[in-house]
């Protein structure tokens, strides 16, 4: 079995992407990231995702990107946007899946594993640029350029397998593999009981795709009307 780096935010995406590199054969390593995000609900679901579903191991690697901000993310002074905008909206995090890629690159290199999965998806991306299959490709070139290993014969390759996907057809793969999207958080501003707000951009596409599917929607609100 290959060892594979996950990257595992807790949410609905990246615990499908876990389920799939698993059904592959990879032995897994979860990596969650504590960037100074709104809430912690997501790292708390990205345990209990990473336990259930066969992981051999998860590591949080705590960085600060409060101290910068520029997001609403990182930013408590910048609203969550609760209605629909167009553009790139104010929940992009400035170089988070680059930061988050290359601390993946790291890790994978120490367990000389040559394949990195992300839950990155273009189809229902929200406007962010680091969610493009050009950034993956591009990506993939760099790390290839810049480590050790694929300068001795080991080349990397980043595994994005919900790209072209819509959030239906990756709420079917995972419910298809087993995953239990009631243990994901993926709202922008969940309470820490992992409770969704039901309104924001991230909310609204999971709702959606759990209505498309056809699929009952396990989700946890905070307003029980939702």
């Amino acid at each position: 079995m290959k060892n594979a780096v996950v990257l595992l935010s807790g949410g609905l995406d990246s615990a499908t992407v876990l389920a799939m590199a698993r059904r592959q054969g990879y032995t897994c390593y979860a990596l969650s990231v504590d960037y100074g995000q709104r809430h912690h609900a997501e790292l708390a679901a990205a345990q209990r995702v990473a336990s259930t579903q066969g992981a051999r191991e998860l590591r949080v690697v705590k960085i600060d990107l409060t101290g910068f901000g520029g997001s609403a993310l990182t930013d408590n002074k910048i609203a969550v946007p609760e209605l629909p905008s167009t553009g790139i909206p104010s929940t992009y995090v400035p170089a988070r899946n680059t930061i988050m890629l290359s601390l993946a690159l790291a890790w994978a290199e120490v367990l000389k594993a040559q394949d990195i999965f992300v839950g990155i998806n273009a189809v229902d991306y929200s406007g962010y640029p680091d969610c493009r299959p050009a950034y993956i490709e591009a990506f993939e070139r760099m790390a290839n350029l810049a480590t050790k290993a694929a300068v001795e014969g080991l080349p990397l390759t980043i595994h994005a397998p919900l790209l072209q996907m819509s959030k239906a057809e990756i709420i079917l793969q995972g419910t298809a593999l087993g995953v239990n999207y009631a243990q994901t958080v993926s709202c922008y501003q969940a309470d820490e009981q992992g409770r969704a707000c039901g309104v924001c951009d991230s909310c609204r596409l999971r709702s959606a795709g759990f209505a498309v599917a056809g699929i009952h929607d396990p989700t946890a609100y905070r307003d029980s009307s939702n």
